[in-house]
């Protein structure tokens, strides 16, 4: 079959068409083959072929702009999420996604390193389906991104895994066959340029068949990964940024908390001073304390005892001077008082405010003596500026104690003559004596607890200091007289033997040595309050006999000692004392105790005379004594306490009762 020869333009004609339809590039070799079988001539077919080849360069050309234009747009679209980063994350997602679109790969990811372990990780991937690929780390060195990250040079590899040019690990090796990875290209993230630059990280493209990547695609990944560095330089550039505006906003708000702080610093002092200045008291001063520092305040003595307190805390302090000496003081109290002293000395030792069992314990000194100490609840979280106003404030509370103390020590003096008059001559003047102690506002005519304490050795020139500070805010008075210390409390719930131990315990640990003090009285006027002195003086000569020293007692409590050297010798109060309950009981059920008590001892404690004395049973004096014993104590037999027993026996019996 022949064909009738056509004409080259036609050919040619269907070559622009082609190429302006963006046709395949085996489309345009169609159009010689076309033209061979409709018998062209061969100079025609030439010419053909030639326009075919010059149509061929012209598609690659296009295609070449073209993929360049789609290159220039994703990088013109990378700079852009750059220009408007807010999200490093997805930016470097923007990135990976767009290297494997432009280069066509299967699968892209990003790695950086970790400062911490000391290797690198999977940042980002895009178009990865296994798990253990997505949570590789690679050593420096290790498999082709360890190579990139080493020599910061770009790699490509058309089959990774027989490529040896690469250090193989068993764990990259196992993330590559599981994704199903073979030809790989890796970039390094470079900043800086140069010898210099510095590698933050890789970004790969991969494929699950062989391939060769083309030198304009190792080109377009390495700009893609000067983008990702650049992301990631400007993201950590603005987050240090956001460090030092946060570091800066909160040195500012430092500075203008000190200042602050040091103004109300200036004006508590001045507050503190003007109260000082204006005759303020130590419950004043706890007050605006606690009124500066929003906490309880309480103020303790050099022996822990309270003297004022502001708040819910502080015992049983009151708004001037709190806690009389003489006043009873149970085993917590005591112990709280040992805990302040304790902390008190902790904060002298350390010249600062401690916070224990919580609260906070300044100690407030004269020197390096104790004072006392400003105690402050409620702010565990006291900060600098308030710990040293807290501190300040003892230092103020320290002077308005020393301050009170002189003028106490004055005042004592005054009073003291008083008192030594008192004791040498209470009949001489009684009405003189009286009005004196009112112009000092003392009322002799009160019943007053006695109380005479003494001392030895190098402590007995200390004693005297001791009682005055002992005294102080309570009320008392005290002065030296024949080689004692005479302390005159004011009337309170405490006894004189209650008194005289509490006074003695305190007295030691103010003067560093055992005191023995004695208590008498209440006793009211002149004569009652020397004669009390003169009962107090013998109970300070039987403790010392006693081998009681360093201890604090009454004559009552000293048993038939006391009836013996007190000037009232108080019979009827001994035998009540030692035979109280015996009596109480024989008089409501009509038994015999008392007289079964004084048998059993005339008999020399032996069961069988008794019995035969009380003419019953030798059980029934068992069950007798068994009940003096449930009354008096299990103690009744001992020694001592028998010849007490026995003593008030005899008076009892000889009082005719």
């Amino acid at each position: 079959m022949s064909h009738t020869p056509q004409s080259p333009a036609r050919h040619l004609r269907r070559l622009l068409e082609l190429l302006a339809a963006g046709a395949p590039a085996e489309e345009l070799g169609t159009v010689a083959a076309e033209a061979r079988r409709n018998g062209a001539t061969a100079e025609d077919l030439a010419e053909v072929e030639q326009a075919t080849e010059a149509a061929l360069r012209v598609h690659s050309t296009l295609r070449q702009h073209r993929r360049r234009e789609a290159e220039l747009t994703a990088l013109f679209d990378t700079a852009g999420d750059l220009a408007a980063l807010r999200d490093l994350d997805a930016v470097l997602r923007s990135i990976v996604r767009r290297a494997r679109m432009l280069l066509g790969t299967d699968t892209a990811y990003l790695t950086l390193p970790d400062e911490e372990a000391g290797d690198t990780f999977m940042r980002v991937t895009d178009g990865s389906v296994s798990e253990l690929f997505q949570n590789l780390r690679l050593q420096l060195g290790e498999g082709l991104g360890g190579l990139v990250a080493q020599t910061a040079r770009p790699y490509a590899t058309p089959d990774y895994r027989t490529d040896d040019r690469f250090l193989h690990t068993g764990s990259i090796d196992a993330g590559v066959l599981d994704e199903g990875l073979v030809a790989i290209l890796g970039v390094p993230l470079l900043l800086g340029s140069g010898s210099g630059g510095q590698v933050i990280g890789a970004l790969f493209a991969a494929d699950r068949t062989p391939r060769t990547f083309a030198p304009d695609e190792v080109a377009l990944l390495c700009s893609l990964a000067d983008h990702a560095a650049i992301a990631i330089d400007t993201a950590k550039a603005m987050a240090d940024a956001r460090i030092a505006l946060a570091e800066l906003a909160e040195a500012n708000a430092v500075i203008g908390e000190h200042s602050a702080a040091i103004q109300r610093a200036e004006e508590s002092h001045d507050r503190l001073t003007d109260l000082v200045l204006r005759g303020g008291d130590v419950a004043d001063v706890a007050d605006a304390v606690a009124g500066l520092l929003k906490g309880d305040v309480a103020v303790h003595d050099g022996s822990g005892r309270p003297l004022t307190a502001v708040g819910a805390h502080g015992g049983a302090a009151s708004g001037d001077g709190g806690g009389a000496p003489g006043g009873g003081e149970d085993g917590a109290g005591a112990a709280e008082a040992a805990d302040l002293v304790a902390a008190a000395k902790r904060s002298r030792a350390a010249a600062r405010a401690v916070f224990r069992d919580g609260r906070w314990v300044c100690a407030m000194l004269a020197g390096q003596e104790l004072l006392g100490c400003l105690v402050l609840y409620g702010r565990p979280d006291l900060d600098g500026p308030d710990q040293r106003l807290f501190e300040r404030s003892s230092v103020v509370t320290s002077l308005l104690l020393l301050l009170r103390r002189s003028v106490a020590e004055t005042e004592n003096r005054v009073r003291g003559d008083l008192i030594t008059d008192l004791l040498t001559a209470p009949d001489r003047d009684p009405v003189g004596l009286v009005a004196r102690g009112r112009r000092l506002g003392f009322d002799l005519d009160r019943p007053h607890i006695l109380l005479a304490a003494r001392t030895g050795g190098e402590a007995r020139d200390r004693l005297a200091d001791a009682a005055v500070q002992y005294l102080f805010g309570g009320g008392g008075v005290s002065a030296e007289h024949e080689e004692a210390v005479v302390l005159l409390l004011p009337p309170g719930g405490a006894g004189p033997g209650e008194a005289a131990r509490l006074a003695a315990g305190q007295l030691g640990q103010l003067v560093g040595s055992p005191v023995t003090v004695a208590g008498a009285g209440p006793a009211a006027g002149p004569r009652a309050i020397a004669d009390a002195h003169t009962e107090g003086v013998r109970c300070l000569r039987a403790l010392r006999v006693l081998g009681r020293a360093g201890q604090g007692a009454s004559v009552a409590e000293l048993g038939f000692l006391g009836v013996l050297l007190g000037d009232h010798h108080d019979v009827d109060g001994f035998v009540t004392t030692a035979l109280g309950p015996l009596l109480e009981y024989d008089a409501q059920r009509g038994t015999q105790l008392v007289r079964t008590l004084r048998a059993y001892f005339d008999c020399g404690g032996s069961l069988t005379r008794a019995k035969e004395d009380l003419h019953v049973h030798v059980n029934t004096v068992v069950q007798r004594l068994d009940r003096v014993q449930a009354l008096l104590g299990p103690d009744w037999n001992t020694p001592e306490q028998a010849l007490e027993l026995q003593l008030a026996l005899r008076l009892h019996l000889l009082s005719g009762a």
